[in-house]
This record gives structure tokens, C-alpha cells and sequence, in this order.
């Protein structure tokens, strides 16, 4: 699905160490963390208070500092059942994993498993949400929206910080 930029009150570009994020909010809140690549028209950056508080944090969140991002007002839109994953995927603790039946379990629908891996690809908040600490029941890595790459990336980063 192809982002759009309408009605848009502040963006900003983050570059990070998997790729440059965007982050967008309409009135108080985040709407989006995604990636660049994933636009379908390149962005005129908007900085406000609140995507400078976004960058700060991924900052502390990529130097391994920052475990948690709950100060941030989120501005969750998607159906009522992508939202309860979506709430669903802020319970996993920094550094833990959880698979797709574990999440169909937690939003009480536990042979959904398909819809919650639908559910996370179309997550709208990246990292914040995270979507990436989700993986299949054997314990394999399955898809990420940014590429698996990244997801091996988040979750090393995590590993490594909770393991000092």
C-alpha cells in the first residue's frame, strides 16, 4: 500500500542505520513511521515539536539506550481488528519476541493467525510499533515490510542491549 500525504501537519525525514524513515503526524500525534521506499511521491520535510521528539528518541532507541517510546502520542487508523494488534505489539517488551499465534491468542481470535501477519504488514508505525519483534511459531524470521534485513537488524540491536 502506497502512503499518502494529504492532510499532513508535520514530516520529516530520519536517516537511520536500515534507511531513511519518514515520520508524518496530523495534529498531536504520530500517523506514520515508515519507510522512504515504501512513498509513492517524495515528501517536503515539515519539522514540528513532535517529529523532533521522534528523531531524538530513534536516536537513543539506535544507540540502544532507549527501550520504550510510550510518551509518544500515537494516532493509530485501520480497522478495528488491525488496531487491537497493533495495541497487541505494544505489549511485547523490548528484546522478547512473540509469534503470530501468540498475538491471535492476545486479541482473542486465536486462529487468525494469517490476519494478524496482514495486520502487521500494514502496520503504519514502524519500530514504535513493533512489528518486527513478531516471528512464525518455529522461531524463523518471516516477512518484514522493510525487508528482513532490517528486522534481523532491530532485533540484534535489542538482543545486544539487553544483554549488558
Amino acid at each position: 500500500m502506497k502512503a499518502t500525504h494529504k492532510n499532513i501537519d508535520g514530516c520529516e525525514l530520519y536517516r537511520s542505520p536500515i534507511g531513511t524513515l519518514v515520520i508524518e503526524q496530523t495534529g498531536r500525534a504520530l500517523t506514520a513511521l515508515r519507510f522512504e521506499d515504501e512513498l509513492s511521491s517524495p515528501i517536503i520535510p515539515r519539522p514540528t515539536e513532535l517529529t523532533a521528539l521522534v528523531c531524538r528518541q530513534l536516536d537513543e532507541y539506535f544507540a540502544g539506550v532507549r527501550r520504550d517510546f510510550s510518551d509518544i502520542p500515537l494516532d493509530l487508523r485501520g480497522t478495528q481488528f488491525q488496531l487491537r494488534v497493533w495495541n497487541a505489539l505494544l505489549d511485547i517488551p523490548y528484546g522478547e519476541t512473540r509469534n503470530y499465534g501468540d498475538i491471535a491468542a492476545a486479541v482473542e481470535n486465536p486462529r487468525a493467525c494469517r490476519a494478524v501477519g496482514m495486520a502487521n504488514h500494514n502496520n503504519p508505525i514502524v519500530i514504535i510499533v513493533p512489528c518486527h519483534r513478531v516471528i512464525g511459531a518455529d522461531g524463523s524470521l518471516t516477512g518484514y515490510g522493510g525487508g528482513l534485513d532490517k528486522k534481523v537488524f532491530l532485533l540484534e540491536l535489542e538482543r545486544k542491549s539487553t544483554s549488558h
